[in-house]
């Protein structure tokens, strides 16, 4: 997710024991320190080029609209954040917090500083670390709230929608709600540390889609010259690794029955096999460059099984859904007996084909997933799943938890009631959507017209008369009384 950067640590550990340890020990050192730190501020002034004219560009801003020596806020948000002003505001806090400096504003030098150390971060949870910073209370405790955290998410599902050309859904504030009811459990504050841990363990890339556009931002706007990003200037668009959802073609079911923030905050949660592009580059360079970005092209979700269309059973399950050999996503939406209690919406993932068995499967990559009322990892790891309608002295319905003796989700097997966590619950819906790319989908529907084909092949037989002799069926037939073939045979 960070800024790839090549640093010159080798380079100048090589030219500090180059130096003679001759005459003064303090004239050496300070020989070595100069010689590294010339070729560092070097090295650094290469690869930071665009930061440079950058922090020219907006300091020549500052100074002919509101005659200040540095970079003032309102001309970063201004020309850089025109379309996330919040952003904006935000990211410059934190550099000038980060840069200790006494004035309001930034300068040039500051500013450049700053940036550079902040692009040059590779690791993920630190990068997580920094934006929940930026929406914290830097100048109280450092502590964060909820609100603060909404804000942070909502930027998240804005820009990732922005980017695919996705309009919102109406899901949105209640998807985000449920993150944040999980993280707080009621308290109007918690450390930043606490937050970055909770959000790391349940949605760990909620943040990919802001840092990515904010390196995006800072390594490329100086290419527009004074105009930069205003809201006069093209927008960057950036391709955020949300799956697309294939809906289906039914006249009676037009409406989505995915709601799109369902999927964004999943994708930020769910391992890379449910999210993997349809089609891998062939070429080294970019099959390289496509792993360290991540999935810029997801595949298509498409819809398997949905039990108000489908029909609702164990048969019906299993008809639409054996024989899918990718990734898989089974929505289960519960009604609340109590209308005053909310109705319990949540997803068991399954990254290997499903199968009838009396034992538990599933590997690291499978998972269940509690995404309302509130939204967090419920248990990964293998051996979670169990689905068994037909082997004799084994318990009946489908199962999820490592628990054998209590699973935290059980389904009975008639597939009309849901047990969470020991409550009984009716259920309301069940979806499954396919996780693979389209050839996977294709196979599946090729299985199941073989499958057609042989079941009407064995409903008619043919059979020669001297097949029929020695038949058993002809033998039922002459003991019911039918005279008919024993004359005839006479």
């Amino acid at each position: 997710m960070g800024n790839q950067v090549t640093r010159a640590g080798h380079a100048s550990n090589k030219k500090t024991d180059a130096v003679p340890h001759t005459g003064d020990m303090a004239n050496a050192n300070s020989l070595s320190k100069s010689s590294s730190g010339t070729e560092l501020e070097s090295n650094s002034h290469m690869q930071f080029f665009p930061i440079e004219s950058l922090a020219k560009t907006l300091s020549h801003l500052s100074h002919d609209e509101e005659r200040v020596n540095g970079i003032t806020k309102s001309v970063f948000q201004r020309y850089l954040f025109p379309n996330y002003l919040e952003l904006g505001e935000n990211l410059f806090n934190y550099l000038y917090h980060a840069a200790n400096v006494s004035t309001s504003y930034l300068s040039a030098n500051s500013f450049k500083q700053q940036a550079e150390k902040f692009i040059s971060i590779m690791n993920d949870q630190i990068i997580l670390e920094n934006y929940v910073k930026m929406y914290s209370d830097v100048r109280g405790d450092g502590s964060i709230s909820p609100d603060r955290l909404k804000a942070l998410l909502n930027l998240s599902y804005k820009i990732a929608m922005d980017s695919s050309g996705t309009p919102s859904c109406l899901y949105a504030e209640q998807i985000i709600n449920a993150v944040a009811v999980s993280c707080f459990h009621g308290k109007y504050a918690l450390s930043v540390s606490y937050v970055s841990n909770w959000i790391w363990q349940h949605c760990p890339r909620i943040v990919y889609g802001p840092h990515r556009y904010v390196i995006h931002v800072l390594t490329t706007a100086y290419r527009n010259g004074k105009a930069l990003l205003s809201k006069e200037q093209p927008q960057p668009h950036l391709e955020i690794p949300t799956p697309i959802l294939e809906q289906p073609e039914s006249l009676d079911f037009p409406q989505i029955l995915l709601p799109v923030s369902y999927v964004w905050l999943l994708s930020t949660t769910l391992p890379q096999c449910y999210l993997q592009a349809d089609d891998s580059p062939k070429d080294i360079t970019h099959a390289l460059i496509a792993k360290r970005m991540g999935s810029v092209c997801p595949r298509h979700w498409t819809l398997l099984y949905n039990s108000s269309e489908n029909g609702t059973g164990a048969n019906r399950f299993l008809h639409h859904v054996l024989g899918y050999r990718g990734p898989t996503l089974l929505f289960i939406r519960a009604v609340s007996p109590d209308k005053d209690t909310v109705s319990p919406t949540l997803c068991i993932c399954s990254a290997v084909e499903w199968r009838e068995s009396h034992l538990y499967w599933g590997d690291e990559d499978s998972m269940g997933i509690e995404l309302f009322p509130s939204y967090r990892i419920i248990e990964k790891g293998g051996k979670v799943l169990y689905l068994n309608t037909n082997i004799r002295g084994y318990p009946h319905g489908l199962r999820f938890g490592s628990n054998t003796r209590s699973p935290y989700i059980s389904i009975d097997e008639s597939f009309h009631s849901v047990s969470i966590a020991g409550a009984p619950y009716p259920i309301a819906s069940l979806e499954m959507w396919g996780c693979g790319d389209t050839k996977l989908r294709e196979r599946q529907l090729e299985i199941k017209k073989w499958q057609v084909k042989e079941a009407e092949k064995q409903r008619t037989v043919k059979l020669s008369a001297s097949d029929w002799i020695d038949h058993p069926d002809r033998y039922l037939l002459e003991l019911a009384g039918r005279a008919s073939y024993n004359e005839s045979n006479k």
